[in-house]
């Protein structure tokens, strides 16, 4: 599996999860007897990270976006957000350009085109602080 789309399983997983309101382990158990999802290792991983730490992620969100409430972004740029805000925090694997980079590719499959440039913005002063606040911790240490 890609990482994209491990990306795209996380996202319809975190998606379902924010609609229904179930626990992962209640769509895991959905998603193995449907079998739409492929829910290997990494997905789960990705999934649990950022439900651990949605609060913090939803208020990095929240700083970011200028023109909403994290509670009345759509699920869908909610979920996409999510993600690339975990990846760029937590997966040292993964630049924040890639997260980014993602994140928009997501949102031109399952976005409207509006909300692609909303996510795109966010997202970019999100990245430009966090890469300040990485390049200033590196020349204080």
């Amino acid at each position: 599996m890609t990482k994209h789309e491990i990306r795209e399983n996380v996202f319809k997983l975190i998606f379902e999860q924010l609609v229904r309101g179930d626990s992962l382990e209640e769509l895991y158990l959905s998603e193995e007897e449907s079998e739409i999802l492929e829910l290997n290792g990494e997905v789960k991983r990705t999934a649990e990270g950022i439900v651990a730490h949605a609060e913090e992620i939803d208020g990095i969100i929240q700083k970011y976006s200028k023109s909403r409430s994290v509670g009345r972004i759509s699920r869908v740029n909610l979920s996409i957000l999510r993600i690339a805000v975990y990846e760029s925090l937590y997966d040292e694997e993964v630049p924040i350009n890639v997260a980014v980079s993602e994140a928009i590719k997501l949102s031109s499959e399952y976005a409207y085109k509006e909300d692609t440039a909303f996510i795109n913005g966010l997202l970019g002063a999100f990245s430009r602080d966090f890469l300040t606040e990485t390049a200033e911790k590196t020349e204080n240490e």
